[in-house]
């Protein structure tokens, strides 16, 4: 895409989209799945000087093809403005929440937190999965495997993304962290939606889990949709905790109506029984639903970090610090 044309897709995405309002401009026509051509069109982006309009934006390549030619779903990378292809950056993957029925990878809780790691560096890729009913067949795990394949995805793609491939994290929210601590947990290969025959791997060396569902129910009990009992704790993340697991981010709000704090209490309280190294950021005040600039009353953080103990506190409620801090430690920037 020239630049004029890509000027006029920004202005009117800036205009109608309130993504716009987080410095999100498309890098191109949606489904434009070129990947060849994106340092090309990064480099006509780069020529607008969009940073005189708003500082620090950041590119979106939107619906872009990952699963087989008959799935629909489609995911969204995120670049950083000013970036240089030739070096290759540490990744992260966002998957979406709304109770495995609904949501979507560009509402706004998705665009917001890719756009904020994308600003600090990172390459962002927020991808759809399969929704549907407890009820409905194939959907489970279906929709772990499609996260999978997400990663699969950045890491075949990783010399046209700019990506380096062995720097990979996963990230949720809500249904979206349960599926994060899933792909971060269990085995790529034999675990729920894992991929024996798979070429790719689609392990990742950092997990971020937003007020995940863990047990699928508000105060922790329940089953997992449509799993026999005989398979039900391969598909509970605390189950799936040994010293061998990437490092884990956890964040909850104190003021969470839809996803008990009790069930990240649990999920921390297995990580430190596995040694898992962890980081468990409480905000006090905070509903469910946030992105990295939550409304509260400040955090705790307390958890194990190789092995030694941490503690700390802020008086403001934005965790976008900590997290970032957390991906310098476990991918590096």
């Amino acid at each position: 895409m020239r630049p004029l044309l890509l000027l006029l897709v920004a202005v009117t995405a800036f205009a109608a989209d309130p993504a716009a309002k987080l410095r999100i401009y498309e890098l191109g026509a949606p489904g434009a799945d070129k990947l060849s051509d994106l340092p090309a069109r990064y480099a006509d982006a780069m020529s607008m000087g969009y940073t005189a309009e708003m500082p620090n934006p950041v590119f979106r390549l939107s619906n872009l093809a990952f699963l087989p030619a008959e799935r629909s779903e489609r995911l969204d990378l995120y670049v950083p403005y000013a970036r240089d292809f030739k070096v290759r950056r540490p990744g992260v993957l966002f998957i979406h929440g709304g109770g495995f029925t609904a949501g979507d990878k560009a509402e706004f809780r998705s665009a917001s937190v890719s756009a904020d790691l994308a600003r600090a560096g990172y390459v962002v890729v927020s991808c759809n999965y399969i929704l549907g009913p407890k009820d409905k067949p194939g959907v489970w795990p279906r929709n772990i495997a499609d996260c999978r394949d997400a990663v699969r995805w950045m890491r075949t793609n990783a010399e046209a993304l700019g990506l380096d491939p062995d720097r990979i994290a996963v990230a949720g929210g809500s249904a979206g962290g349960y599926l994060a601590l899933m792909v971060g947990l269990s085995d790529d290969k034999t675990g729920p939606g894992g991929d024996p025959q798979a070429k790719c791997s689609a392990k990742v060396s950092a997990v971020i889990d937003l007020y995940g569902v863990v047990n699928f129910s508000k105060h922790g009990k329940g089953v997992v949709p449509g799993v026999s009992a005989a398979e039900q704790a391969a598909y509970l993340p605390e189950n799936q905790c040994d010293p061998q697991d990437p490092a884990v981010l956890i964040l909850h709000g104190t003021a969470d109506t839809t996803v008990d704090i009790a069930q990240s209490d649990a999920m921390a309280k297995a990580l430190r029984a596995a040694k898992v190294s962890y980081e468990y950021v409480v905000v006090g005040g905070a509903p469910h639903t946030f992105d990295l600039h939550p409304k509260g009353k400040g955090w705790k953080r307390t958890g194990v970090v190789g092995g030694v103990d941490v503690n700390s506190a802020s008086d403001q409620p934005d965790v976008t610090k900590v997290t970032l801090d957390f991906l310098a430690r476990t991918i590096g920037k």
